[in-house]
């Protein structure tokens, strides 16, 4: 606390002039009466309370003195220092991923919510940038400097289970930094401090995180498949917690009802997977855990059963260890000789043949290419947020030697700066890699990558496939008009052009016409799946001549308000004792 006026401390004579006067005013004036019967009573009853006889004859004086005091003290501008956000302005990102959901009486994502609101009140007339994390990162707010309209854009922000994408909303926040000095405030769960772009001195990093206790126990990977007779089921459960962990694992079908329920017992920080054999026909499976954790939104997971797929054929130049996995995964796989796999228009096929992509009918995967040469790959594989990667990891792969890439088609996986998957406008899948020239196969990555490429490309006539959160994809839908509805029957969206966004939350949703529906399945990504150890950090400095910025609120109102209270109460005071005394 501080005076920013103390040449007005002269004023505090103003209240001493008042109390002398008091000291020398007369104190009594001399009265005859007529008797003195009432004497003894007047005097006890002065001696029960004689402090408050004090305080009632003294209180103009007091409530005097102290309006003066206050009033002098007003005059020197006392204020209380606080620290207020440094920059000419201010860039909230704010991840809205699943994984924010995660908290013990508060989610994350609400806590920094409570956080965000906080911080407004700091601005100090500042504007304002909101960055939401996403596939494709929004600027909520733009230079606001409203605060009703700052505070109203955080209130209504909420989780779109997408993942964060982190790196796509810090250089969206870069665009609008310049050589305006900035504080930028990530609010997440965790941010390694080496994604930081800290090439600017003009920013002052604040990066709010998750806690670092929270306990998840998570359904990592749910496959299915039928026969046409009965239903194999595959449940993974991963336990990220120090301890032992015990659950119920419980299948249900479309409608709810419980098919079978196991209890589990999870070693620390390790997965376990349990297998479910002649398992009743159904057309959904549902695998819930009822885990006692931190985060709830991973402890189920849904699939579509498929029981009409389409034809599917496997070049036999393939590797074998694609024809044994697409064996595995469908019985009605077969295998034919490459110069018959044109004659199967009406068939997804696997093959390296190049020059099918323009001839058949349906889309084919393409294992390899038989019209290039090999390049020499290094690096890592990294993938993009596709629902071919939903059950499947395919970090810590070696890949020695890759194609190169189709132009015009969207590479979704790469290998340092090399295509390795690609989807094409057609919707083939495209590996750039011969299987013998990678180590895939030793991972479970593998045949779980070719059980999702079989699930999208050979899929039945009722199911459009499995959606990421929000994710936008060109359906095969019939002449139409198409509308996205939930289990609960509600309205969600319109099918535009064939293309379907996905809604935000995980489950099974119907996409509808006057005479057809197809569901379809909106899964949470495997990383949103994981909850890591919450980081809090600042990175950077911003200074104003050396000193960081402070804020000075000021006492004034205040005191002037209890001014004006003390002088109404001196006029009522003065009221009852009657003007004229």
């Amino acid at each position: 606390m501080g005076f920013s006026q103390l040449l007005f401390s002269w004023t505090a004579i103003i209240p001493v002039i008042v109390l002398l006067y008091y000291f020398f005013r007369k104190k009594y004036t001399d009265q005859t009466v007529s008797s003195t019967l009432f004497w003894s009573e007047i005097m006890q009853e002065t001696r029960v309370s004689p402090y408050l006889k004090h305080l009632q004859k003294n209180a103009l004086l007091y409530l005097q003195l102290l309006a003066l005091l206050l009033l002098v003290l007003a005059l020197m501008n006392p204020y209380v220092k606080k620290p207020t956000i440094v920059g000419a302005q201010t860039i909230f990102i704010v991840d809205t991923s699943a994984t924010m959901l995660a908290g013990k009486e508060q989610s994350t994502f609400d806590t920094h919510k409570v956080e965000m609101l906080s911080l407004v009140h700091q601005l100090d007339g500042r504007p304002v940038t909101l960055i939401t994390t996403g596939n494709i990162p929004k600027a909520i707010l733009q230079q606001e400097t409203n605060t009703k309209d700052i505070e109203k854009a955080i209130q209504e922000l909420q989780v779109t289970y997408e993942t964060a994408q982190m790196n796509k909303a810090l250089d969206v926040a870069q665009a609008f930094v310049g050589d305006t000095p900035t504080s930028i405030y990530v609010f997440t769960d965790t941010l390694d401090k080496k994604l930081l772009p800290m090439e600017k001195d003009t920013v002052k990093w604040f990066v709010k995180g998750a806690a670092k206790d929270l306990m998840n126990i998570s359904i990592t990977r749910f496959a299915a498949t039928t026969d046409g007779q009965s239903t194999m089921a595959l449940v993974q459960l991963q336990n990220d917690t120090d301890r032992e962990q015990k659950v119920t694992l419980s299948l249900q079908n479309g409608k709810g009802n419980e098919i079978t329920t196991e209890g589990v017992t999870l070693p620390p920080n390790e997965a376990v997977t349990k297998t479910f054999k002649d398992l009743p026909l159904e057309d959904s499976l549902t695998a819930k855990i009822d885990a006692n954790d931190d985060f709830a939104v991973d402890n189920s997971q849904t699939v579509l059963l498929q029981t009409a797929s389409s034809k599917l054929v496997v070049d036999q130049g393939m590797h074998q260890l694609i024809q044994k996995g697409l064996q595995t995964i469908n019985s009605g796989v077969k295998i034919v000789p490459s110069l018959q796999v044109a004659d199967n228009r009406d068939a997804t096929a696997v093959t390296n043949q190049t020059a099918l992509l323009e001839k058949m009918d349906k889309p084919i995967i393409l294992f390899g290419r038989d019209d290039a040469e090999k390049l020499e790959a290094s690096g890592k594989v990294t993938t993009t947020s596709d629902s071919l990667f939903a059950f499947s990891e395919l970090k810590d792969i070696y890949i020695s030697v890759v194609y190169p890439g189709f132009d015009g088609y969207k590479t979704i996986a790469s290998v340092g700066d090399q295509p390795f998957i690609q989807r094409s406008p057609e919707g083939d899948i495209v590996v750039l890699a011969d299987i013998a020239d990678t180590d895939w196969p030793l991972y479970p990555s593998f045949p779980l990558f070719l059980w999702s490429v079989e699930q999208q490309l050979s899929q039945s006539i009722g199911s459009l496939g499995i959606f990421t959160p929000n994710e936008q994809r060109a359906v095969a839908l019939a002449q139409g008009e198409w509308s996205v509805y939930s289990q609960d029957d509600q309205f969600l969206s319109s099918v535009m052009n064939g293309l379907l966004t996905a809604p935000m939350k995980p489950g099974i949703y119907t996409a509808r016409s006057n005479n057809e529906e197809k569901h379809f399945i909106v899964q949470l990504q495997a990383q949103e799946r994981v909850i890591e150890k919450g980081t809090s950090y600042t990175l950077g400095e911003l200074q104003d001549n050396g000193k960081e910025e402070i804020a000075k609120t000021s006492f004034v109102p205040w005191l002037i308000l209890i001014i004006l209270v003390l002088l109404v109460s001196e006029w009522e005071v003065q009221r009852r004792r009657g003007f004229t005394n």
